[in-house]
């Protein structure tokens, strides 16, 4: 596996074992550890004490990166009048609802889906095809409103949607290798303030237990989780 070449162990041993980071030391450490030839996403993975087989300790949420992902997301609107103008001039990739029918036959050329209540009857179905992708629209996450143009725009602008997996991790893109510092460490603590504004009331102990970012290629740094627990409580 690429992460085991030569190159990921030469940057793995700059990594002091056990060290903890400051948010802003720690992007700027990932920046320097980066190694591909290509613009590398940067990623957070956060481990929470939750257990996500409970309903009541199920972390999930939205959050709009200051900064973006760095990576042009593909929106699809399913509406139609006023709705699907509205999303047009909101930005939207692909609007209409005749793209029910081109998922059905298999098409997926896009990164999001917003629809409008009274579409869902119909995008129902396609939760067999866009649910295993992460893609099927929802009201907690904003994707199902009546306010397409907005919902649009904070997509294009940055909005990403997390949900804690099964074994109570948090993974997240925010931003690229080649973003400033500035803006990664933003990016980086938005995104944790949304886990700590996320956490369960049945949560115990130390909710956030720790903080890794990391490059698509490159190994990953710890963050010094307190600074988040303190936010935490």
């Amino acid at each position: 596996m690429p992460r085991q070449g030569k190159k990921f162990k030469e940057a793995s041993s700059k990594v002091l074992q056990g060290a903890r980071f400051s948010p802003g030391e720690a992007v700027g450490l990932v920046k320097e550890l980066a190694f591909a030839k290509f613009d590398e996403t940067v990623e957070v993975a956060t481990r929470l004490s939750v257990d996500p087989r409970q309903a009541d300790q199920v972390v999930r949420g939205t959050v709009v990166l200051p900064h973006g992902t760095g990576k042009a997301t593909r929106v699809l609107v399913i509406a139609h009048g006023e709705k699907a103008q509205e999303a047009q001039a909101a930005g939207a990739d692909y609007v209409g609802v005749e793209y029910i029918e081109k998922i059905k036959e298999g098409w997926l050329d896009f990164d999001v889906v917003v629809t409008t209540p009274d579409q869902m009857g119909k995008v129902g179905p396609l939760g067999r095809v866009l649910g295993p992708r992460g893609l099927m629209p929802t009201p907690k996450a904003g994707t199902v409103t009546m306010d397409v143009g907005r919902a649009v725009s904070e997509i294009k602008a940055g909005k990403i949607e997390f949900r804690v997996d099964k074994t109570g991790n948090v993974h997240a893109p925010i931003g690229r290798v080649s973003f400033d510092r500035e803006k990664l460490e933003a990016n980086l603590t938005a995104f944790m303030d949304s886990i700590v504004r996320a956490r369960p009331s049945s949560a115990k102990g130390g909710y956030i237990q720790s903080v890794t970012v990391s490059s698509t290629m490159g190994p990953g740094v710890r963050v010094d989780e307190n600074t988040y627990r303190r936010r935490a409580g």
